[in-house]
């Protein structure tokens, strides 16, 4: 029996989510362009900047002080910040911008709780539902990364961006009325096999933005360095963080998701033999999952290995494709026994 005042009321939470991490968006976006952390990411490459005009004879620029960074600050021959109000705002916009990031996620997860009392069961049968968990993760696993890495929690930006495009895809497109489980998936494994897949997935999806910001970054880094002119994605970069961090962030966050994906793809096996009387039959669901999970071990394969690293975050992207090809084409356009993805 679906109690559908507690389907609205959780529909109502999922729109209240989506715009409170709306304003959390221009909380980033606001500590992004004043805060302390981007004004000093940006003062390095504009040192890497002069260090290229003095070697191909540009304005003459005292290249000592260029090359030797101070203890501390930003680096030497760029003009240090003052301690202005802009820096304080900045950082108002930084602490504003978590403060409503965790209230988004508070209003998410009673959103997707009360879904799962509307329809008695774990809410995450369908592609809407699934979708609203794999944002959840996503926020909460960069909140973790942030907590131990505060420098990177102006990037908040660049991660309730793609959090809120396939929040409102999930709410418009993706969307599934409240409904009692089908048969088929009646059974306890639903909550272990889809939880351990939705969470992982959540946890690479932020592995993937950090991955693109890195490419975004090291590809200004060496254009600059070659004197090469900078294509105008190329402006977001100088204020981005370094390459190690970026690349440091990404890779534990995929370690660790990593693991738990190959738990559900065995969790998923193993009720398949239970449902179905074989572990494996190469659906189309399976098939691409086993992709996915192929191309992520080899990621981390290529991270660990100094000859193959450089192509390490190209991986990480490829094996996040293969995930989102295997979630929106072959869940709506592929028939299998998987076929469970709500649409109308």
């Amino acid at each position: 029996m679906i109690n559908s005042g507690m389907a609205h009321l959780s529909d109502a939470l999922f729109t209240t989510a989506i715009a409170t991490y709306s304003v959390g968006i221009v909380g980033y976006a606001g500590e992004y362009a004043f805060g302390r952390r981007g004004r000093v990411a940006e003062s390095a490459a504009v040192a890497v900047d002069q260090r290229v005009l003095v070697g191909a004879g540009g304005p003459n620029v005292d290249a000592s002080a260029v090359s030797r960074p101070p203890v501390s600050g930003p680096p030497a021959g760029v003009a240090a910040v003052p301690p202005s109000s802009r820096r304080s705002a900045g950082d108002r916009f930084g602490r504003f911008a978590i403060v409503v990031t965790i209230i988004g996620v508070l209003i998410h997860l009673t959103s997707i709780t009360i879904r799962g009392v509307a329809v008695d069961t774990v809410p995450w049968s369908n592609m809407y539902e699934f979708s609203s968990v794999v944002g959840l993760i996503a926020v909460i696993s960069f909140l973790i990364a942030m907590a131990r890495m505060p420098q990177i929690r102006y990037l908040g930006l660049f991660i309730l961006g793609p959090v809120v495009v396939v929040m409102f895809l999930a709410g418009t497109v993706l969307y599934s009325q409240a409904s009692p489980l089908v048969p088929a998936l009646q059974s306890y494994w639903l909550a272990i096999h889809v939880t351990a897949a939705a969470s992982s997935e959540g946890v690479l999806m932020t592995s993937s933005v950090l991955t693109i910001l890195y490419l975004v970054r090291t590809r200004y880094d060496a254009r600059v360095a070659a004197g090469l002119p900078v294509p105008f994605i190329g402006g977001i970069a100088p204020k981005l963080s370094v390459p190690a961090t970026l690349d440091k962030v990404a890779y534990r966050l995929a370690a660790f998701a990593f693991p738990l994906y190959t738990f559900g793809i065995i969790c998923g096996a193993i009720w398949a033999e239970a449902a179905w009387g074989r572990y494996w039959g190469w659906d189309p669901k399976e098939t691409w999952a086993f992709i996915a999970w192929v191309v992520y071990a080899c990621y981390l394969h290529a991270r660990a290995t100094a000859g193959m690293r450089k192509w390490a975050p190209w991986i990480n992207l490829l094996g996040f494709g293969a995930m989102t090809f295997n979630f929106f084409v072959v869940n709506i356009f592929i028939s299998g026994l998987h076929s469970y993805a709500g649409l109308n």
